[in-house]
This record gives structure tokens, C-alpha cells and sequence, in this order.
């Protein structure tokens, strides 16, 4: 995700004259602001096509985008998060963590009902897997309603999420393999939301134009 400004203004502090102005300007012109997601997006790319292939069913293993996730996304939106909250770009962070939290739960919850860490039996997978499932699809839903004032291309994606994790749940509380490959399209959907955040990201980062993100919903 593109970095959004929502750092507060300090308007207790003393006016500047033009010589401090100036000075400030030409600091904060060296010292460019970081933008967490250069780490984070590529990284959702990775782990998202990794799931987009098991859903569908194009990759049989349903455990093998688990490597990926756990290594790599899960660890690389960690350092976006604690990164993105101490330049204060709080939106960023809650979205990162709600990724981070998405992906490592379930790199853990694949792994857990593997290796029968949690004490769940095999009966009870199917539930558990439903569980994981509605929890997050109300989070993230929850997220995308609150996100509405942002450029409207940001619900838009977690729009998708939320339809992906519909179908995924429908899927797995049926046992439909047609819904759970629905949910895999959507996934793939998902994933050409965050190539495109990561272009113009990287993009304006190397000296580009900044490409367009669309309007808010709400002002």
C-alpha cells in the first residue's frame, strides 16, 4: 500500500522565519520519508499467489504456499508494521498488521492441524478451518467499511478479500470445491490490486509521476 499521510500537525509550535523555513525544507529534502510498502507489497504478491494456486486447485498440496507465507510475507509485513507505526502512518499499520495477522495465522493454523499442535482432532478441522475463516472475514469486512475515505480503490481490494473469504468459508462449511475455486479467482483478483499499489509505488519511489489511486468515497 502507498504510503498516507496521517501524521499529526504540532500547531503549538512557534512560527519559523524565512532562514528556518528554508533550513527545514532543505533537511527534509535530504532525509526522504521511508515507505513501508516497497517491503510489504511484493511480499502480499508472493504469499497471495501462493494461495490463489492451492484454492483453485492449479497446485494440489493445499500446505504448499505455507513456506512462503510463514518466511516471508508473515515476516515481511511484521517489519512494514513496526515500521509504518513509527513514521506514524497509522492507517498503514493497522492494514499491515490485519495482513500479518491473516497470513501468519494461517501459515500456523496449516502447520498446527499438520502436526496436531493445537489437540484439535481430524473431525474437528473442518470447523476449525470455518472458524479461522468468519473471523477474518468479519475483521477485514469491518476494515473495509472504516477505509471508506480513502481513494476508493483501497475498499475496492479488500472488497475482494471479503468476497474471497465468503467463498472460501462457503466452501469449506459445503464442502463445495466449485465455491472454494470461486474464492481462489477472487484471490487472483486480489492479487492484481496489490501489483499495481506496488507499481505506483515503486514507480513514484524512482522518480515518477504518481499514478492515479481514485477518488474517495466519502469525503
Amino acid at each position: 500500500m502507498t504510503a498516507i499521510s496521517d501524521r499529526p500537525t504540532d500547531v503549538s509550535a512557534p512560527p519559523l522565519d524565512a532562514t528556518d523555513a528554508i533550513a527545514v525544507a532543505g533537511a527534509d529534502a535530504a532525509t526522504p520519508e521511508g515507505n513501508p510498502g516497497l517491503i510489504a507489497l511484493p511480499l502480499i504478491i508472493a504469499g497471495a499467489l501462493g494461495l490463489g494456486f492451492t484454492n483453485t486447485g492449479i497446485v494440489d498440496s493445499g500446505a504448499a504456499a505455507v513456506p512462503i507465507l510463514l518466511s516471508a510475507t508473515a515476516v515481511g509485513l511484521l517489519l512494514a508494521t513496526i515500521w509504518a507505526a513509527a513514521l506514524r502512518q497509522n492507517v498503514n499499520a493497522t492494514v499491515y498488521a490485519v495482513f500479518f495477522g491473516f497470513y501468519g495465522s494461517y501459515a500456523v493454523l496449516s502447520i498446527g492441524q499438520t502436526h496436531n499442535w493445537f489437540g484439535i482432532p481430524s473431525s474437528g478441522a473442518q470447523e476449525t478451518t470455518a472458524l479461522w475463516l468468519g473471523s477474518w472475514l468479519v475483521t477485514i469486512t469491518l476494515l473495509t467499511v472504516l477505509l471508506v475515505r480513502l481513494p476508493w480503490t483501497y475498499p475496492a481490494l479488500l472488497a475482494v478479500v471479503d468476497v474471497a473469504l465468503a467463498l472460501l468459508l462457503i466452501g469449506t462449511v459445503a464442502d463445495s470445491r466449485l465455491a472454494t475455486q470461486a474464492g481462489g479467482v477472487f484471490v487472483f483478483g486480489f492479487v492484481a490490486f496489490v501489483v499495481y499499489y506496488y507499481a505506483a509505488a515503486l514507480w513514484e519511489e524512482t522518480g515518477g509521476r504518481a499514478l492515479p489511486l481514485g477518488k474517495p468515497l466519502v469525503s
